[in-house]
């Protein structure tokens, strides 16, 4: 059963809004560019797991995904975390192009396509330390020790997976999705007897539930860019240019002559992913370039939005991006 369910990242919704928000002769576009690629591969990679997993009784087998939660004075993340009353299985998932050669000696992950190679964390590393911490997350959290397996699935059919001669072991701890089910049937060979009440892992799966929190990445920070060089308008959904115009309750667009009476809806996400959750009615005019006060004031009421503040002090809540759906999972 699927406990939580994965949801397109938000850093993801944030690169997009800054492609279709920044100038097409910025210089930052193509690192930008680069780097929705690689986050929107991960992405792919996690869902071609979720289809494996799809195949699992859901009454015994109970999953969280992008889970991230407090750990001492930070938090850790877990792209999947499998859970059942005699273990818990952390699966971390990677979706690489062209050869991965995990190097024991210097603990890399070498990706080598196209003839270039490239050095990435070692995953392996990452995974015990994530076991680590989820003992000791456990513990603090009262709750009974639990065996915790964990291992790396290499979701991309078309990886050649490789090491060295002398690591033996790797092959127990890195795999392709196709055999993650064999592998929970051995797991569940061996370790027959329950370490936990289906009462108590159903608590652990509320709690973990209600101290998740969604990671927050501060992107125009990272990339230095200012709210200036943010293209303002709303935006056509058909041409694409900034350039609709507010006339008798709908949208034209100046560009193609299209109407949208819902234009705005979308010009009012990109604006929570880059510049704030909260807009007032002078932010409003400024970004949507709408000259009346009256007009914004009934775009923003019509949204039906959370406030804050009275009179000219109302802020509204810019929730209209939050819980985004997961694409389908197509079958593969």
């Amino acid at each position: 059963m699927v406990e939580k369910e994965r949801s397109i990242p938000r850093i993801i919704l944030i690169l997009q809004a800054l492609l279709r928000r920044l100038s097409p002769q910025h210089p930052k576009r193509t690192v930008i560019s680069e780097e929705l690629g690689k986050r929107m591969a991960g992405f792919k990679g996690e869902e071609a797991l979720d289809f494996i997993l799809s195949f699992l009784e859901p009454k015994n087998y109970f999953i969280l995904n992008d889970l991230r939660i407090p750990h001492k004075h930070t938090f850790f993340q877990i792209d999947t975390l499998l859970m059942t009353t005699k273990f818990i299985l952390i699966i971390e998932v990677k979706y690489l192009a062209g050869t991965a050669f995990f190097d024991p000696i210097f603990n890399q992950l070498i990706q080598t396509k196209d003839g270039m190679e490239t050095a990435l964390p070692d995953p392996t590393l990452q995974i015990k330390r994530q076991k680590k911490q989820l003992e000791e997350w456990l513990g603090k959290n009262g709750f009974p020790t639990i065996p915790i397996l964990s291992c790396v699935v290499m979701s991309n059919d078309r990886t050649i997976i490789r090491t060295s001669s002398e690591n033996k072991t790797l092959h127990k701890v890195v795999i392709n999705r196709h055999t993650l089910l064999e592998k929970l049937e051995d797991i569940d060979k061996i370790i027959l007897n329950e370490s936990i009440s289906p009462k108590q892992l159903k608590k652990v799966i509320r709690i973990m539930k209600k101290q998740h929190r969604d990671l927050q990445p501060e992107v125009m920070e990272r990339y230095n860019l200012k709210k200036g060089e943010i293209i303002k308008g709303v935006r056509c959904r058909f041409c694409h240019n900034h350039s609709l115009k507010k006339i008798h309750g709908s949208w034209i667009c100046r560009g193609c002559n299209k109407q949208d009476r819902d234009a705005h809806i979308g010009a009012l996400k990109d604006y929570e992913l880059l510049i704030g959750p909260t807009i007032n009615n002078a932010e409003l005019r400024w970004f949507l370039e709408v000259d009346s006060p009256y007009v914004a004031k009934r775009l923003l009421q019509s949204l039906n939005l959370p406030t804050t503040g009275t009179g000219k002090g109302t802020r509204y809540i810019l929730s209209i991006n939050k819980n985004t759906p997961k694409q389908k999972t197509r079958q593969t």
